[in-house]
């Protein structure tokens, strides 16, 4: 269901919900690969997904794919694999960061890194500052929808309750049997938007009901729901067989 969401041709929004629900598996070679393939993607939010998936997973073999992301041709593309490089420790897109911190004025050329990537001399137009700046937003906000502004528009149009899916996202730090049991209700719930962070949340649950409980969200009407279940499934069915070996 991911591979083939992810590789869809036509529909760069089901490829930027499929990323998102990817980057929530973690190190796994089968989705990184997909991940990586994704970051040449033709759709600039797509590839902005793929940038944002590869650092949700955490993974070090996805860094030199990052990297190469900040000589992209959209300086969104090229801003946003700055960031997520940055809060993996890399400096090496620290002159882009530089460069959008500045504004209007040079870039620091002492820069520890002394990197100067492609995208800095098209990182002061404001329209493209105002295009990264929401999608910053909408990557914070947007938790089992995907990443980059397609989404945004997605969960405008399903009106998905946000205070409900961030009450949701908090409760799952908390390993005991009412809250597994509140999440596994909340798979059925009306509202798009908590059933998919529902299901984002219990796939890190090492439970045997979870699985099942997972599977009737792969029929469900939204693709979104459908493909973060997708992912959440391997991630709990994974975890559960690690914890029997």
């Amino acid at each position: 269901m991911l591979t083939t969401a992810v590789q869809d041709a036509k529909h760069a929004d089901l490829r930027i919900q499929a990323l998102s629900a990817l980057g929530t598996i973690g190190i796994n070679p089968r989705s990184e690969k997909l991940i990586a393939a994704a970051m040449e993607d033709p759709d600039v939010d797509a590839r902005t997904a793929a940038v944002l998936a590869a650092g949700q997973t955490k993974s070090r073999n996805l860094t030199t794919n990052i990297r190469a992301m900040l000589d992209d041709k959209e300086p969104q593309v090229a801003f946003v694999a700055a960031t997520t490089l940055w809060k993996m420790n890399d400096r090496s897109g620290e002159d882009i960061l530089m460069a959008v911190a500045n504004g209007e004025r040079s870039a620091n050329p002492h820069l520890v890194n002394g990197a100067m990537h492609q995208a800095n001399k098209e990182l002061h137009d404001p329209e493209a500052l105002a295009r990264m700046g929401a999608l910053q937003g909408a990557s914070m906000l947007l938790g089992p929808f995907g990443f980059g502004i397609t989404a945004v528009e997605y969960m405008r149009k399903n009106g998905g309750d946000n205070a409900r899916v961030l009450a949701i996202q908090q409760l799952s730090q908390e390993n005991t049997a009412p809250v597994r049991n509140e999440l596994i209700s909340a798979l059925t719930d009306k509202d798009p938007a908590v059933r998919a962070a529902a299901a984002t949340a219990v796939g890190s649950y090492r439970d045997r009901s979870i699985p099942s409980a997972l599977l009737p969200l792969f029929d469900d009407t939204k693709a979104p729901v459908r493909l973060t279940a997708a992912a959440a499934y391997i991630r709990t069915t994974h975890s559960t067989a690690a914890h029997r070996k």
